[in-house]
């Protein structure tokens, strides 16, 4: 994906957003990709962790708001263990879903699942998915 950076898309206000949420600098990020090497959900991305950061960056909103990366994050810490910078990317991964969520969008819209889709899935799993990916 190529990146376009022009003064059009650039969101200024993002990392410092992220920032207030995450408590973590992005700048710090050097884009070693010891995150990416160590995820255990990379298969199910669209942008890696080290590119997902590239993007934060460079403030490219519009390319983060297409990422399921901070969706498919499972929070499991093996990134941040790893990072040499010591960045918290997991934090970061938070901050990023609580910015769509104050917008009240919701990533997954209880009421359009079926019955059939819910009957199996524990309410516990439920209750913790709706709590990460509805406002």
């Amino acid at each position: 994906m190529p990146l376009q950076i022009t003064a059009k898309t650039i969101d200024g206000n993002l990392k410092q957003r992220a920032r207030a949420i995450s408590g973590q600098t992005v700048q710090q990020c050097f884009q070693c990709g010891t995150c990416t090497g160590s995820c255990p959900m990379i298969e199910h991305m669209n942008i890696t962790p080290r590119n997902f950061m590239v993007l934060l960056q460079w403030g490219q909103a519009e390319a983060l708001q297409k990422a399921n990366t901070p969706w498919i994050c499972a929070s499991c810490h093996v990134c941040q263990v790893r990072c040499p910078r010591g960045i918290e990317l997991p934090r970061v991964m938070e901050a990023l879903r609580q910015l769509k969520l104050r917008a009240n969008v919701n990533h997954v819209e209880p009421s359009n699942l079926q019955p059939e889709e819910i009957i199996d899935l524990p309410a516990i799993a439920m209750v913790s998915g709706f709590r990460k990916m509805t406002s």
